[in-house]
């Protein structure tokens, strides 16, 4: 058996589904794709990954980084972001350290914020190599 990467569709709690969409599609420019039978919002580009936004009435989340976008220039998607109202997490712990919301290790740079949901999401720049998908 063979699975394809290309097609995989990660799936997100979230509590307020039309929230949630917005912020998906108006705040972050994802292409909305349109709602599936169970009511979930789906998010992608034709043939590529997709994202499935999965109403919730527990509330749970996780604490760790759900999903992360590959970006090309993180210092200048950052400032663009936070132009459209994202609110980036500073961290200053002794191995996970931001300086203007950025960690850099030698192999990439990574920002994180929240979505509207509480879901942890990231942006990262791999250091060297060319994103294939630009947020």
């Amino acid at each position: 058996m063979t699975l394809v990467l290309n097609t995989a569709t990660t799936v997100l709690p979230v509590d307020d589904k039309e929230r949630a969409r917005r912020f998906y599609a108006e705040t972050l420019g994802l292409p909305h794709r349109g709602v599936a039978d169970d009511g979930s919002e789906l998010f992608g580009s034709e043939g590529g990954p997709m994202l499935q936004l999965m109403p919730v009435k527990d509330g749970k989340h996780s604490e760790h980084t759900t999903l992360s976008f590959e970006v090309r220039d993180i210092e200048r998607t950052v400032d663009e972001m936070e132009a459209r109202g994202v609110r980036f997490q500073d961290y200053d712990l002794p191995d996970l350290k931001t300086d203007h919301h950025i960690c850099s290790t030698q192999s990439e740079k990574c920002a994180w914020f929240m979505d509207t949901e509480n879901n942890i999401l990231c942006i990262h720049e791999n250091l060297g190599q060319q994103a294939e998908y630009q947020l």
